[in-house]
């Protein structure tokens, strides 16, 4: 089983960028398809980023596309999301989780481990 924990959220303003840090043990990213969720307060938790473990390939929410890149660093064995240009609508807490599946899933029940999340907030 492997474990993940994230890294990287904060405070910025609106415009700014962030990046988060999926570090995972127990297990290779390599081997895994990621995620990225998020989850604000009052809402469904929704997939922004994920990444295929068999050829890479990535998705993208629509309201991220353009602002936001998932990539994965094999030798640290670290998912990353950058996200630039943040809008206030991004506030949320944003949660790093691992698929056995090759396939893409788009909702939670698709992921086999999740890390514990990390705040991010936007603000003007």
């Amino acid at each position: 089983q492997v474990q993940l924990v994230e890294f990287g959220g904060g405070l910025v303003q609106v415009g700014g960028s962030l990046r988060l840090s999926c570090a995972a043990s127990g297990g290779t990213v390599s081997t895994y398809g990621m995620g990225w969720f998020r989850q604000a307060p009052g809402k469904e938790r929704e997939l922004v980023a994920a990444i295929k473990r068999s050829d890479g390939s990535t998705w993208y929410a629509d309201s991220v596309k353009g602002r936001f890149t998932i990539s994965r660093d094999n030798a640290k064995n670290t998912v990353y999301l950058q996200m630039n240009g943040l809008k206030p609508e991004d506030t949320a807490v944003y949660s790093c989780a691992a698929s056995l599946s090759t396939l893409y899933y788009y909702t939670p029940s698709g992921y086999d481990y999740w890390g514990q999340g990390t705040q991010v907030t936007v603000s003007s």
